[in-house]
């Protein structure tokens, strides 16, 4: 059994992107006509800094596949092995210094604070993750520098595009410096133009900011763009072929 544990969770922030490796990983849901079984044996290994994306219909379980690697939920079989160390064996507490420490999430409808402006709602993210309130205010300027929002620091979400919504949203995953992003769906709700701006924005993370990128979405021609691509067909991952 590998342990994970994490009595300096800076020490993970120091490390190059994250190396994965997922093997027999199976996930069920209950349902009236009994179990439905989301994932079944499932295998991944990816590389530090790669980007990979998984494809699949609506229910194929993806977002479960997310989940487990982002540790918000526990496998129920199998194991998510993020750098030698298994989630499945960790505490509760080891996996909130995990999710602190190495994990940014990207999602489809964004999750930013309405009540706050960009630079706030980024700035937040860099207060949990442990920075000082003036240090918070300072990283948050940057990120939205680098995601070309630096004009954009106090307005609030409803005054911003779905497009710049989804840039902040990529600043505030940064704010921790991580090891592993995680992006569910993240164009979902954007128009043409848009969509290729993120997804620019997100293809650039392994060699700007030294991650590794999990990207699940619908579309093959976005997935087509990743250095690997996989799909998830009734529960099982297969490599996608061009």
């Amino acid at each position: 059994m590998t342990r994970l544990f994490l009595s300096n969770p800076a020490a993970w922030a120091a490390m190059p992107g994250a190396a994965i490796a997922i093997h027999g990983l199976s996930h069920r849901y209950p349902s009236a006509a009994g179990d439905l079984t989301v994932l079944d044996e499932v295998d991944l290994d990816v590389g530090p800094g790669s980007l990979v994306a998984v494809t699949g219909v609506s229910g194929a379980g993806k977002s479960t596949l997310l989940c487990l690697l982002g540790a918000l939920d526990a496998p129920q079989s199998g194991s998510v092995v993020i750098d030698g160390h298994d989630l499945a064996h960790a505490s509760r507490d080891e996996l909130a210094d995990f999710r602190r420490a190495v994990v940014g999430f990207v999602f489809q409808h964004f999750g930013l604070l309405d009540t706050l402006t960009a630079a706030e709602n980024v700035a937040l993210a860099c207060t949990l993750a442990g920075s000082t309130a003036r240090a918070g205010r300072r990283r948050a300027q940057e990120l939205l520098d680098a995601v070309g929002l630096g004009q954009r620091l106090d307005h609030p979400p409803n005054r911003l595009s779905g497009g710049e919504r989804q840039r902040v949203a990529i600043a505030r995953a940064l704010a921790n410096d991580p090891r592993l992003v995680l992006a569910d769906e993240p164009t979902g709700n954007l128009d043409h133009d848009s969509t290729h701006m993120v997804m620019d924005l997100l293809w650039s993370l392994p060699a700007e900011h030294g991650c590794t990128v999990v990207l699940v979405t619908h579309d093959r021609g976005l997935a087509a763009r990743a250095e690997e691509s996989f799909r998830l067909d009734r529960g099982r991952l297969a490599r996608s072929t061009p």
